[in-house]
């Protein structure tokens, strides 16, 4: 048994994790147990572990509990209890905050009032500051103490460690004076107002990491709860989650989709931009497929169910976001090394402040100050937090705009590309033959294509359902004596008239010089005939997407080598470069040897990414540095690719790329943040020039602008077509 067939991933909520200490410790906890590998996000409160051999759910839960944390299974009611949970501990903690502002005020407003010449008769009594400080102190900041004892017991350390220590210190050297009425400052406002502020701090943490999770949650509410299906000819409304694969349902004007489908009859269009990022309606009629939670417009759809639950697109977008979220990028490796020593560090620092301005003052309480300043200062949340935020805000734009990012590496990776190779069929074209052009010779140009249409109307051949649909209607009449013959072409009678549809060799038409031009431009051909009398030549090709010489074009301004890979013949080939824009182009490859292309340019040096269509093209996505697939609701390339490009354009790439850049900027910006504001705020505190007030505030805030500077993130678009020409 392989390791894949003997191993799964599951998705744990953790709770208690309060920073970067925390969840670095927790995922060192879990990958030391027997048949776990884990990958623990602060930000998302997620940890995904892969259970290889025996190692159970129940295993996971004791080892976190045993680290100082909660753990429960993900599953589709998780989120929701979750959001209850989250918003009855929020309104818990904010009634909690207030209550620690009424008794703080009066602590630090004291301080206002005593700079003057009788500064110390302004003062509070003593007895009351404390009885005002120890409720915030030991039931106000219990949080700190419960997370400190659980962190230590673990075996590790991390910021409610740090708050503990430096508010504990301070009340308790405040007590003392109080209680022996001893000749010295009391610090009570100090221990009081840094609780105060933390707590203000998380508060609005939570607040902004909830916001980083708004790309799932409104994915999520797209889904409709019912659906309306036949049943025994009669249309009932039922729970989305009771659908089966092969029911019948119903989408009416302005409805939307319940589970992917395939549509029966009916015509409308459909509003796919919460899948693809485009807001053109999409037109939709029999043997089209249609995807959860889209919009329906102006008609009525009558559609069988294909996929359902865990198994529509809209399920999948949402897993793989989860998942891209609870990543980690390779630049976080660095800030995870540093907070899984950081607390210890600065407890070390903390007290050699204390020792060195006690023998270099000679005051006590001096040096007790500074050494609380230092602890308080040093939180690591900020660094915790700068990754993962930004990498959740920055995968949550993605999935709007039609990007699916598989996991932060990926991402990192993208914006380093320096070599794009491209598959031809399906990616910078549309994937199936279209008329693109008709020559009138004997008829004109909408009789030849109804005719030929006529002729065809029941041909499966690529070539033939082409021709029927440019004709766009069709009477539907028989057609007479219709006779195949391989290889060259199809005759028939219609409405009466001997037809002939075929090769330009089959029909002697091989030496006209229009045929050749339209065969050079990597066009197919096909000749309409009556009676020997040439009606019309039809040009058939897989054309180029729209978008696909902007795309080009964009790619390359960005400095990035672009190579088409295609198994067509050199001429065709020529052709579709020339028209995309494309200098370097590889003919004749087939499927398999494109992956030995991908390494033979990867030997160079440089980023090589691969663009195909997921499934024939899975050997080269899986040799390439970075994958892309295009083409929606396709299982396989999903699972082929780092990024999947829903909706099938090209120009996807390029959005794809910048939103790397963007995103590894703000994460730069981030740690860059979170690494100046200790190394200037330590020293400050160490040199006593940081009251343990003015460091709480300065902690509390550097959480909150690290996030608020990863939500940013929500301002970035992906490039119109306009905008990329």
């Amino acid at each position: 048994m392989t390791e894949s067939e003997s191993s799964r991933v599951v998705e744990f909520a953790i709770g208690g994790m309060t920073c970067a200490a925390c969840s670095a410790r927790l995922e060192k906890v879990l990958n030391r147990q027997p048949g776990m590998q884990a990958n623990v996000n602060l930000a998302a409160e997620r940890a995904r572990i892969r259970l290889i051999g025996a190692a159970d759910e129940t295993a996971v839960i004791a080892a976190v509990a045993k680290a100082g944390f909660s753990a429960q299974p993900v599953d589709s009611q998780t989120r929701e209890r979750e959001k209850a949970e989250k918003l009855r501990v929020y309104r818990s903690e904010l009634r909690r905050f207030w209550i620690s502002v009424a008794l703080t005020l009066p602590l630090v407003g004291q301080m206002l009032f005593m700079f003057g010449e009788h500064g110390h008769h302004n003062e509070l009594p003593r007895w009351l500051q404390l009885v005002l400080a120890t409720p915030v102190q030991f039931w106000i900041g219990w949080r700190f103490y419960d997370g400190a004892f659980k962190s230590l017991r673990g075996g590790g350390a991390n910021m409610d460690v740090l708050v503990a220590l430096g508010t504990s210190m301070a009340w308790g050297f405040s007590t003392i004076v109080t209680l022996f009425d001893l000749n010295q400052y009391v610090y009570f406002e100090g221990g009081a107002a840094v609780i105060t502020l933390v707590l203000l701090g998380k508060l609005l943490e939570a607040r902004a990491k909830a916001r980083t999770s708004e790309a799932i949650e409104s994915l999520i509410r797209l889904q409709p709860k019912t659906a309306r299906v036949e049943r025994d000819g009669q249309w009932i409304e039922m729970p989305v989650e009771a659908l089966m694969p092969g029911d019948v349902f119903q989408v009416r004007p302005g409805e939307s989709v319940p589970v992917d489908g395939e549509v029966i009859d009916g015509d409308s269009s459909l509003n796919e931009a919460m899948l693809t990022g485009e807001s053109m309606p999409v037109s939709k009629r029999a043997g089209d497929q249609v995807f959860a939670a889209t919009s329906n417009g102006h008609g009525a759809l009558r559609c069988k169910a294909t996929g359902v639950g865990e198994h529509t697109l809209l399920a999948g977008i949402i897993r793989l976001v989860g998942e891209a979220q609870g990543s980690k990028a390779p630049v976080q490796r660095l800030a995870d090394k540093i907070s899984s020593i950081f607390v210890p560090v600065v407890c070390v620092i903390a007290l050699l402040t204390f020792a060195g301005w006690w023998w270099y003052s000679g005051m006590f309480a001096e040096a007790l100050v500074n050494a609380v300043a230092v602890l308080v200062i040093a939180c690591p949340c900020a660094l915790g937090l700068a990754t993962p935020t930004a990498i959740m805000v920055g995968t949550g734009q993605g999935a709007r705009a039609g990007i699916l990012v598989r996991n932060a590496e990926a991402l990192e990776r993208a914006e380093r590309i320096t070599i794009l190779a491209l598959d031809k069929t399906g990616t910078l074209t549309c994937g199936k033959p279209q008329v693109t052009d008709v020559v009138a010779r004997g008829a004109s140009r909408e009789e030849a294509l109804r005719l030929a249409a006529e002729l065809e109307q029941n041909s499966e051949h690529p070539l033939a359902r082409a021709i029927v649909f440019e004709a766009a209607a069709v009477d539907g009449k028989k057609t007479q004596n219709f006779k195949a013959i391989p290889g060259h072409g199809v005759e028939g009678e219609v409405e009466g008239r001997l037809l002939q549809l075929g090769s330009p060799a089959w029909l002697g038409m091989a030496a006209d010089p229009a045929i050749g031009e339209l065969q050079d431009a990597g066009k197919t051909v096909v000749v309409l005939a009556e009676a020997g009398q040439v009606l019309a030549l039809i040009a058939i090709a897989d054309a180029l997407r729209p978008t696909s010489r902007a795309a080009v074009s964009l790619l390359r301004k960005r400095g990035i080598r672009v190579i088409m890979l295609t198994g067509d013949n050199a001429a065709t080939a020529a052709a579709i470069a020339a028209e995309a824009g494309i200098a370097e182009f590889r003919a004749g490859i087939l499927p398999g040897d494109k992956a030995a292309v991908i390494a033979e340019l990867k030997s160079d040096g440089g980023v090589v990414a691969m663009v195909g269509d997921g499934i024939n093209d899975a050997p080269a996505l899986a040799a390439a540095d970075v994958s892309f697939a295009i083409g929606a609701g396709s299982d396989v390339a999903i699972e082929a690719a780092d990024l999947t490009l829903i909706r099938s354009d090209l120009l996807g790439v390029a959005d794809a790329i910048d939103l790397s850049a963007v995103t590894l900027g703000k994460i730069r910006q981030n740690l860059f943040f979170a690494f100046v504001y200790n190394v200037i705020g330590i020293p400050l505190a160490a040199l006593g020039l940081l009251n343990p007030v003015v460091a709480g505030a300065a902690m509390a805030l550097s959480s909150v602008s690290v996030v608020s500077n990863s939500l940013l993130l929500k301002r970035w678009r992906p490039a119109s077509p306009e905008g990329a020409g």
